[in-house]
């Protein structure tokens, strides 16, 4: 009997598998996790770039130019204010022009410019602020506190951000704050109209090459350049 009652027990146990693990594998994908922080991983990383524009506050598009000027524009439709935004790393992006294929970046001293090559001064940390705009801080540079003295209690590191202000003009790095409205950036989704010029952008030569010739004086100012 004790030997029919083991028998019997043995065919009630899940059969063994050699496909099953248990436990996470080596090669296991990392988890995911959305824009707002949440798992392991942005779910963009490592994707397409995000095609947006950069809506500031102060209510201009950030532009970035062939010419190497970053500026802002109050133009719905600019070529310039198209961006592609992409993740090099958790929680940090690189900005580059789609029409001008040069970079969003910050210098030592805190100057905004449009870089021809990608570098470490073109890598911005992304936030979510709570207000629901997004800020963009240099990864590389940022105002750190001086601790010679003991009797002041030192204060945190200030982090530069992008910032564009209430004249379309970009701010130094250090004079920024994130809750300023100069720093707070809305990434919006491409209109039709952006989505046609993109599109002649590739297939229109002449089209292509009238965007960057050189703009007359009278452009210049229409286009906040």
């Amino acid at each position: 009997m004790v030997i029919i009652w083991i028998l019997f027990l043995s065919l009630l146990q899940e059969p063994w598998s050699p496909g099953r693990v248990t436990g996470a594998s080596p090669s296991d994908p990392r988890p995911r996790r959305d824009a707002g922080g949440r798992g392991g991983v942005y779910e963009h990383l490592g994707g397409a770039p995000r095609r947006r524009k950069l809506y500031c506050a102060t209510k201009y598009h950030l532009q970035i130019h062939p010419t190497g000027k970053i500026n802002g524009t109050l133009e719905k439709n600019s070529v310039f204010s198209i961006l592609e935004i992409t993740a090099v790393d958790v929680g940090i992006v690189a900005i580059k022009g789609l029409f001008s294929g040069r970079y969003l970046a910050m210098n030592k001293r805190g100057r905004l410019y449009a870089s021809e090559n990608y570098n470490a001064e073109c890598e911005f940390v992304e936030r979510i602020h709570e207000l629901g705009y997004n800020t963009y801080a240099s990864r590389l540079y940022r105002t750190v506190p001086n601790r010679a003295g003991t009797k002041r209690k030192a204060s945190a590191e200030r982090l530069w951000y992008v910032s564009i202000n209430g004249k379309g003009r970009p701010r130094r790095g250090f004079k920024t704050r994130r809750t300023q409205k100069s720093s707070l950036f809305l990434p919006r989704v491409l209109d039709n109209k952006d989505h046609e010029m993109v599109r002649l952008f590739h297939t229109n030569v002449k089209y292509r090459e009238s965007l960057l010739k050189p703009l007359s004086k009278n452009q210049r100012r229409r286009r906040g350049r």
